[in-house]
Parts: structure tokens; C-alpha cells; sequence
């Protein structure tokens, strides 16, 4: 006959044996790997030197050489590119600054040709004292030359070939 369950404690090995027996009224079935005991030690690696492997000083080098290659690849690839873009905005910065230089120049034309009006140059005239000028008084300055002023080649070098037109 099975005993009440308040006999057992249902720990270790007789547990397992009142379970094996049938005895299982409130007890639980054993767990798997319960009876085994894992000691944890303590390991000082402190004073582990580790060894060096001659090959992995080249593989490493190597890495290192493939990986600048594919960055000097890579830049020289991308280079004409980026330069491409930047002339295009360079040029299209030169388009604006022509495009404000020939509106800039319009604007000046506009205001010379109200300065060089001969009503406009006659009020100058008058608001500064001017007189217009006697008959021998203006003095040209470039003067219109009589004759030739230039000469062409015509000949060997060396040689006298100079002729006046």
C-alpha cells in the first residue's frame, strides 16, 4: 500500500527509489542529469604567452596590400566623377557671374549714354562755369600721322627685305 505523501521528502537517491517503486503520490519525476556535480575551477591564464605564427605576418601584410589596391582602384575610378561635377558647378557658377557681368554692363552703358547726352553735358558745362572753347585752343593729342607708320617683310632672313607700305 502507498504511504501518505507527507513521509516523503522526495530528495535524491530516495526519492528516486519511492518513485521507482510506484510510490509517486506528490512527487515529481527526476530531472535528467540531476545526480551529476560540475566542479568550476579557477584558471589564470595571466602568464600564457601565445605563439607566434610566421604565416600570419604575411597573411596580414597581405590584406593590408589587396586592401590599398582596391582603395587605389576605387579613388581612381571615382576621381573623374567628382571632377566631372565639380567643372559643372564651376561652369555654372561662370554662367551666373557672366549672366550679372552683361546685366552690370547694360546697366553702365545705360548710365554713359545719360552722361554722354549733349543736354546733359551742356548743363554740366554750365553748372561748372565752362566756356566753349576758342578756334585754336583744343590741342589733339594722337595726331594723324602723314605716310607710312609700318613696314612688312618681304625677303630672307638676314638679308634686307624690309619694304614700306
Amino acid at each position: 500500500m502507498t504511504a501518505p505523501a507527507a513521509n516523503f521528502t522526495g530528495t535524491g537517491e530516495q526519492g528516486r527509489q519511492s518513485f521507482a517503486k510506484g510510490d509517486s503520490v506528490g512527487l515529481l519525476r527526476p530531472l535528467p542529469n540531476e545526480d551529476v556535480f560540475f566542479y568550476s575551477k579557477n584558471i589564470n591564464n595571466s602568464k600564457l604567452v601565445r605563439e607566434a605564427d610566421p604565416r600570419s605576418r604575411k597573411d596580414c601584410w597581405s590584406a593590408i596590400g589587396a586592401a590599398c589596391v582596391l582603395l587605389l582602384a576605387l579613388g581612381g575610378m571615382v576621381t573623374p566623377t567628382v571632377g566631372a561635377y565639380l567643372a559643372g558647378y564651376k561652369l555654372e557658377a561662370l554662367k551666373e557671374e557672366q549672366r550679372r557681368l552683361l546685366d552690370e554692363r547694360a546697366v553702365l552703358e545705360l548710365a554713359e549714354a545719360r552722361l554722354l547726352n549733349p543736354a546733359v553735358l551742356g548743363q554740366l558745362a554750365k553748372d561748372q562755369n565752362m566756356a566753349t572753347p576758342e578756334i585754336g585752343q583744343v590741342v589733339h593729342l594722337n595726331p594723324v600721322r602723314q605716310g607710312a607708320v609700318a613696314a612688312r617683310w618681304k625677303g630672307k632672313a638676314g638679308g634686307r627685305g624690309f619694304q614700306r607700305f
